[in-house]
């Protein structure tokens, strides 16, 4: 916003340019990619120029921890090896469960 701005000014203004925003009401967003990401305490807003979508979001970023103790659990028991050991085994893998079973068993 503008400083010294009046909202309804802004409002006006931004409708005159073809610009709206709503409010998404959200807990947490979630981006998957290469790396994952959690943002808590978001605020996200999403607008509308001239037909063209975007999303603004702000909040506490941090990163995710790809790999679920769920799944190290798992290759633990199975693979019959420590958490440590079935942790760095799924990271080597990628989090395939399969692969890092075979892997610790070999």
């Amino acid at each position: 916003m503008m400083p010294g701005m009046n909202p309804r000014q802004m409002q006006k203004m931004m409708k005159k340019m073809g610009i709206s925003q709503t409010e998404i009401p959200a807990t947490e967003v979630i981006i998957k990619g290469e790396t994952d990401y959690v943002i808590r305490n978001p605020n996200v807003l999403k607008v509308n120029m001239q037909g063209q979508e975007t999303l603004q979001i702000t909040g506490d970023l941090e990163e995710m921890d790809s790999i679920s103790e769920e799944d190290v659990k798992t290759v633990s028991s199975q693979a019959e090896v420590s958490l440590e050991e079935a942790r760095k085994a799924l990271e080597e893998v990628d989090g395939d469960l399969v692969e890092a079973i075979l892997k610790l068993k070999q």
